[in-house]
């Protein structure tokens, strides 16, 4: 008995939804993989590559650039918010090891989106011995890498990864560290500066 031939719609129909169903699981493929490097984020600033420069407000109003800082080497820290509770106890270190990093002549920029007026209270209430800096439009932690997606109960929002370069006397980014815990980080940064050339 022969075969009944399909029509010709039905069997242009059946070649659609074949063809349909082939490109389903590379549309998904291709949109998890955009995401995953959305999620990435901006790259970071690299280890053997010049240190962006900048020049920002500090907690007195004076203005500090990086490059009238060269011979020394630099620890340059992102941190979200003055006076909450991680942003304190990585402040407090830093301070605790001031006396040490100060031996290697390494100067100590902490930095975040908050106001000078905010700083000079954060900076009075901990006694921290260091410079401050008021990144308020972001730029500095963008050139850096540190302005990134974060996510909180659920929600998405863009904020300040914490995060600490230390630069050397050249100019140069000589230590990233891109997942910072605030616990015992001044000593991991005071290994980083000794280490220095």
């Amino acid at each position: 008995m022969a075969k009944k031939k399909k029509p010709a719609a039905a069997k242009t129909a059946t070649k659609k939804a074949a063809k349909k169903a082939a490109k389903k699981p590379v549309k998904k493929a291709v949109k998890k993989a955009v995401k995953k490097a959305t999620a990435k984020g901006p790259e970071w600033a690299k280890e053997g590559s010049p240190a962006p420069d900048f020049t920002a407000t500090a907690h007195d109003g004076s203005k500090v650039t990086l490059s009238s800082l060269k011979g020394k080497p630099v620890v340059l820290y992102f941190y979200p918010k003055d006076d909450t509770p991680g942003c304190t106890v990585e402040a407090c270190g830093f301070r605790d090891s001031h006396g040490k990093l100060g031996k290697h002549k390494a100067v100590v920029l902490g930095v975040s989106p908050d106001s000078p007026k905010s700083h000079v209270k954060f900076r009075t209430k901990y006694k921290l011995p260091f410079t401050l800096l008021a990144d308020e439009d972001h730029k500095l932690a963008e050139a850096y890498g540190a302005w990134r997606e974060k996510s909180l109960y659920g929600k998405a929002y863009m904020g300040v990864a914490r995060s600490t370069f230390v630069i050397d006397a050249a100019g140069k980014v000589a230590k990233a560290f891109t997942a910072v815990k605030p616990e015992g980080h001044d000593k991991e940064v005071l290994a980083a500066v000794a280490a220095l050339k």
